[in-house]
This record gives structure tokens, sequence and C-alpha cells, in this order.
């Protein structure tokens, strides 16, 4: 880094990725800043730098000595390597710069005192991370799956025997589902479905809510989608439908001997679809074979239902907020509550890396074939399918709040 980067730096100030400090200041104090860049995207901190952006320069004899083997070996756990450069400015004096990537083992601690505090940076200060925060980052480091997070209140009468039949006979691989509650009990712990924990009576985790509950919703509340549609390009046109909608992930089969499989009730994704079909398709003012209206769809289904379903399976569990679809006259928009998972980018995600959050989640509607077995999704369909059917290209945006797709209307017939 040149000087000239180091005053470009200074003039911008303080912001959540660059801390000043002077370097006299204690090793937990410098530790807790690098926790706290580390578990958001990573910085720099400018040693050297006072506060409103003077440069004092550094004081402390041997700093680099200082800053690996008292500050990042003894305060900051899991280990995290820096770059560690200084630099001279016009005036002869010196500012170090001690660079930190995003960390890929989250949550990184401060430990000072016999304790381990989780810091995360808001702006441009380091804060004590909440409870719901550092329960996203345990998530993001992959020491924490929320779906297998107990949700309170539920019992097994809390999900469909039906749907958790057919599935455990006609795609888990079982002879027969189990004949008691204690089988029962026992087989959906063992898939992750139920939890039981300190010798209280299981309950339903949130995969196994989300995936065959009756009413998810009722306990969940972060559970479902919320649906707006708008007769114009933004929310203060009116509103043609605006709806909370329940139900469980997997759709329910019959497969009585001698019917052949036949399908009783649709999953989440294709009730929403059902419920958004009059506001995203409109019936032609002709027939074409004398009988029926050819319905003219604004958007490709298939592309859609990716959206959906992405949204609804890799959505951060952690977040008390439910997936949104709203409709506008030239657009639908998808939103998933949570940011990408750790070490995932737009980038890699349009290229088809895969990185599930919610594995359960995942490969159980995998094996109802809702899911892609390459996780090719979003770069086979979405992107393809949107592109031709409407002639211009899906959107698609990430925070640390929420990841959002937007799929472009096709031209409307007048």
């Amino acid at each position: 880094m040149r000087s000239e980067d180091i005053l470009e730096l200074v003039a911008n100030g303080e912001n959540s990725a660059v801390e000043f400090k002077r370097d006299d200041l204690r090793p937990e104090q410098l530790a807790r800043e690098i926790v706290a860049l580390a578990n958001f995207q990573g910085g720099r901190v400018l040693l050297g730098v006072e506060d409103d952006g003077t440069i004092s320069g550094i004081q402390r004899p041997d700093l680099e000595h200082w800053v690996m083997d008292t500050v990042f070996s003894m305060h900051v756990h899991p280990l995290i390597l820096p770059f560690y450069e200084e630099v001279a400015m016009p005036d002869g004096r010196r500012v170090a710069i001690v660079s930190v990537t995003q960390g890929t083992s989250k949550p990184y601690v401060l430990r000072h005192n016999g304790r381990e505090d989780i810091y995360i940076r808001v702006g441009s200060a380091s804060r004590l991370a909440t409870r719901e925060q550092q329960a996203r980052l345990f998530e993001s480091g992959g020491l924490l799956h929320a779906e297998l997070l107990p949700v309170s209140g539920t019992r097994l009468s809390s999900l469909d025997q039906a749907r958790l039949s057919d599935y455990l006979v006609n795609y888990a691989g079982d002879d027969a589902p189990p004949d008691s509650e204690a089988g029962w009990l026992e087989r959906l712990t063992g898939l992750g479905l139920m939890v039981a924990q300190d010798g209280s009576a299981p309950v339903c985790t949130i995969a196994g809510l989300v995936l065959f509950g009756r009413w998810p919703r009722h306990s969940l509340r972060q559970a479902g989608i919320r649906w707006m549609s708008f007769a114009g390009p933004d929310m203060d046109y009116q509103a043609q439908d605006d709806t909370e909608i329940d139900g469980p992930l997997v759709p329910l089969w019959s497969s009585e001997p001698g019917q052949g499989k036949r399908l009783l009730e649709h999953g989440l994704v294709d009730r929403v679809l059902d419920r958004m079909k009059p506001f995203i398709s409109r019936d032609n003012n002709f027939l074409t074979d004398g009988t029926r209206r050819e319905s003219v769809a604004f958007y490709a289904r298939d592309a859609l239902r990716e959206a959906i379903l992405n949204a609804l399976i890799h959505r951060d569990w952690t977040r008390a907020l439910e997936v949104e679809i709203v409709n506008y006259v030239d657009r639908i928009t998808i939103t998933s509550p949570g940011a990408l998972t750790n070490s995932m980018t737009l980038e890699k995600m349009l290229a088809g890396q895969r990185s599930p959050r919610n594995p359960i989640i995942t490969e159980i509607m995998r094996d109802y074939r809702f899911v892609d077995m390459r996780g090719m999704g979003v770069r086979r369909k979405i992107v393809p399918l949107t592109r031709q059917w409407s002639g211009r290209d899906a959107e698609f945006e990430a925070t640390e709040d929420f990841v959002r797709v937007t799929l472009p209307s096709a031209p409307r017939p007048a």
C-alpha cells in the first residue's frame, strides 16, 4: 500500500471496514476490532491514526511482533492470520495497516479475563453481538444448523402423518410406517424432524415443521410466504392481493394398490403459484379450440417456481421474517430472509456452486425432485428461462439481511 492510499482511506473516514487507532492501545482493544471485522466482511485497522483522522504515527517498538504474538495469538480465537504492513508517510511518520479478510470459521471471539465475547461491526463501531446475531454467526460458520432447532409447543400431532408415511415408504425406503407413537418418535428424531432435549417430550424441529407440519405458521411465525400484488410499478398503487400463505413444503400423494400415484394436495410452492396465477397471467380474448381460453403467462413458470423454492429452502431461520413475494406490473421480486451462506457470493451462486444452509430441508425436497440433483437451478433455469421469456435478465441482490431475485415480466398484451 502506498502513502497516497493511506491518505485516501483517512480522508474517507472510519466505516464498517476501516478503523483508526493509536498504537498505545491495550491488546484486547485491538483484538476487539479485529474480531468484529472478521465476523463481518473483513477490513483494515490503521495504527498510528487518531479518531479524527490525524496521522500521529506509530510509536511502539517492534509493533509487528506485538500485533502477531500478543494480540492475535492470545486474544483472537480461532486463529486468523492478518496481513501486516507499515507505510512511511511524506512527513516521515509511519502508519501500520492490519488487514483481515472475512473469516470462514465464524464466530470469532475476543478472549480476555476468562471470557469469550463475540463482537460485530455496526457501521463504524464494534459492538457485542446480540443473541440473534450470535446465532447467525454460529450458523454461517457451520457450527449451528438452525433447521434443527426445536419449535416450542409442537408435538408429533403437529405433523401430517399421511405425508410422513408417504415419504418414509416411497422416498426413504422404509417397508412400512411405524406402528406406534414410540416408533414414530424414534424414526423422526433419527431423521432430524423431531428432537428431544433434557429428557423432555420430543418436539418438532424447524425442518420437520416446515416440511411436514399441518400448519407451520401456527407455531413458527416466520414460516410460509407473504404474497402481495400491486397494479402498478411500486407499492403506492392499488393492492390487488395481500395474504400470508401457510402449509407444508412437501405435497401429499396417494399410492393405493391398483390406482397408481395420485396427487391429493399440493405443497407450499405450488399452492403459492396457484394463488398467484390470476395476477401473473391473462386470458386471451379468443378460444384456441372452441372450448377454453388460452392463458398468456407473464413469467416462465419453471423459473418462477425455482426462485420461490430457493427462497424457502435456503432461507435463514434465525430471522423472524417470512419469505416475501411481491408482484408489480413489470416485475416480481422474491425476497428470502438472511444473507448468503458463509463464503458464498452472487458470482459463485450464478456459476453453480452449492452451499446449502438447511441440508435436511434441501435433501428431502431433492427426494421429491423439487431440487435439481446438480444444484444448478439458478444457472440452468432462472437465468436462461427468464431471458428467453421476457427478453431481459433476472436480477440478483444480496445484503446482510436478505437475498432477492427480481424477474422481469414478459411484454403484456394490450
